[in-house]
């Protein structure tokens, strides 16, 4: 279970009122506010006072409802999102290689669920343990992956697939010295591709 966040944090002047959005972002996704506060890990009365304008949210207490109400930050701020391409075609995917991977982004860029293309080389990263807000979804397409889940460890193949809570720690690595590749969709908010493999370390 993630931390209860602390009660009253600073009130960043710079975020806009966020108070409208709160409350029918909440309604929308059927919570009381016992339980959106609950789960966001606020006193109910603080987030009435959010969903009222008394007080304005800290980005951590945006990151915790956001994942609550199963939205983006964005959406939270009533910001309106851009038009978007829903097909993303191979002839404009561009790789990015960071600490030894690659990744190729799978789907369009500034939504709440990001989708990419990972090669992952034997020998890198597999020391990196990673702990973050979302979820993770990989599918091996090629080789074999190393793959552990909290003091669990699996071996995954072509056409197997992984589906967990990201709080959970985790490693990944090749298991073959050709390396690996997968399809791999997260739900971290935000996060360039380059988080991904470097954030969140432990």
């Amino acid at each position: 279970m993630s931390p209860a966040l602390p009660e009253e944090a600073p009130e960043p002047p710079e975020l806009p009122a966020v108070a409208p959005q709160l409350r029918a972002l909440r309604r929308r996704a059927s919570l009381t506010l016992e339980a959106a506060a609950g789960t966001a890990g606020l006193s109910p009365a603080h987030l009435s006072r959010l969903e009222t304008g008394q007080r304005q949210p800290s980005l951590p207490m945006l990151l915790a409802l956001a994942r609550t109400y199963g939205t983006t930050v964005s959406e939270l701020l009533g910001e309106a999102p851009a038009d978007r391409d829903a097909v993303v075609r191979a002839g404009t995917m561009e790789a990015t290689e960071a600490g030894g991977w690659t990744y190729v982004q799978a789907g369009a860029s500034g939504r709440g669920m990001q989708a990419l293309r990972v090669h992952v080389p034997y020998g890198a990263q597999g020391d990196i343990v990673r702990v973050h807000p979302g979820e993770e979804w990989l599918y091996v397409l090629e080789g074999r992956l190393r793959l552990r889940l909290g003091d669990t460890s699996y071996r995954l193949g072509p056409g197997d697939s992984a589906h967990f809570d990201s709080l959970t720690p985790h490693r990944i690595a090749a298991a073959d010295t050709g390396g690996s590749e997968l399809l791999f969709v997260h739900t971290l908010l935000q996060s360039p591709t380059t988080a991904l493999c470097l954030g969140g370390m432990s």
